[in-house]
């Protein structure tokens, strides 16, 4: 039986399933798709008589000198930090930052992906939202644009991802404020959009257990990126009724730790170390602001830095060789204590 014929790369990507930008990348260069890609691309051609147009390929392999740059909360301090850092290292490399937000929200983000796809750009720097993330959608993307995750990874996509080792940073945070004091409680939303909470929880659970304490969570209601808002108006709550087991609180993130010292203050409670403190409060990510609390907040630092560097340097050199990687490597980061007065 002889196989069926089709004219067209758009009539191929109709009749096998497989997106035309993944079938354009793989007659590009067959290695730059996944070894499970090629093999579907591979079967669709026994099935279907399909020549390439190759003058139309070379056509397309011209690439824009631009970056996109995809954070999933911009007004979130730490972001905002990181896509300062990456902006400014991307314009003295000689590329164009181009910079999104998904807000919060996995249709804004995969929208973000196809606006970037429409101007070819050389590569994409990308912070996912997470668990709520179309996986589906970010594999099909990061098959065809050479894409380079940071803070958070999603399996199966990109390049390479760059981040934070949140068992390390956060067991350093809860063992320095056990051997100092009361072991801590964790404050945290119970459905956070934050996607590496899930990872901060189970490490600070793992952590006072290492440590002989019992893990105890507090479970904040609430969702959205309006941290402060929601940690003051729970922590103001849970004050109230009396319902803080210990004296010591860890909270997830700088930005509930914001708003817990601010129903602290409200409820007349002093935060700190010494006579007539009541409560030690410790976050996570040393956000700009955290240096300017009152009292100032202690916390475990990202390395803003070698995340933003590290990054950009990677999807450089994938651009540079025009080479994707055979398999996705994952790097992170060990966080630093910053001993201020809350704590």
């Amino acid at each position: 039986m002889r196989p069926e014929k089709v004219r067209t790369m758009e009539e191929l990507a109709s009749a096998s399933g497989i997106s035309r930008p993944t079938l354009s990348k793989f007659f590009n260069d067959p290695r730059s798709v996944r070894t499970s890609t090629r093999a579907r691309i591979e079967e669709a051609l026994e099935r279907y008589d399909y020549t390439p147009n190759v003058y139309a390929i070379n056509q397309n392999r011209q690439l824009t000198r631009n970056i996109g740059i995809i954070v999933p909360f911009l007004a979130d301090p730490f972001f905002a930090e990181i896509a300062r850092n990456l902006e400014s290292l991307c314009g003295n490399a000689g590329f164009n930052p181009i910079l999104l937000s998904s807000h919060g929200d996995p249709d804004r983000e995969i929208a973000n992906l196809d606006s970037l796809r429409g101007i070819r750009p050389a590569g994409v720097l990308l912070a996912p939202i997470g668990r709520r993330s179309n996986r589906d959608a970010l594999e099909e993307f990061s098959e065809e644009v050479a894409t380079v995750l940071f803070d958070c990874d999603v399996e199966d996509v990109g390049d390479a991802m760059f981040g934070t080792d949140h068992n390390q940073s956060t067991g350093l945070i809860v063992e320095y404020l056990s051997r100092t004091g009361e072991p801590p409680v964790l404050f945290e939303m119970a459905n956070a959009p934050n996607p590496n909470a899930n990872k901060r929880r189970a490490a600070y659970e793992a952590a006072m257990r290492r440590l002989g304490h019992e893990p105890i969570v507090l479970d904040v209601e609430g969702s959205g990126w309006s941290f402060e808002e929601i940690a003051h108006r729970e922590a103001r709550r849970m004050i109230s009724e009396r319902r803080l087991p210990t004296n010591t609180v860890f909270c997830s993130n700088d930005r509930l730790a914001i708003g817990f010292l601010a129903a602290a203050y409200e409820k007349g409670l002093r935060v700190g170390v010494g006579e007539g403190c009541a409560l030690r409060v410790a976050g996570h990510d040393d956000h700009p602001f955290s240096r300017f609390t009152c009292p100032s907040l202690t916390t475990v630092s990202q390395d803003y830095d070698q995340i933003a560097g590290s990054s950009l340097d990677q999807l450089l050199a994938i651009v540079a060789s025009g080479e994707r990687p055979q398999a996705k490597s994952s790097t992170l980061f060990n966080g630093s204590l910053v001993m201020r007065k809350s704590a």
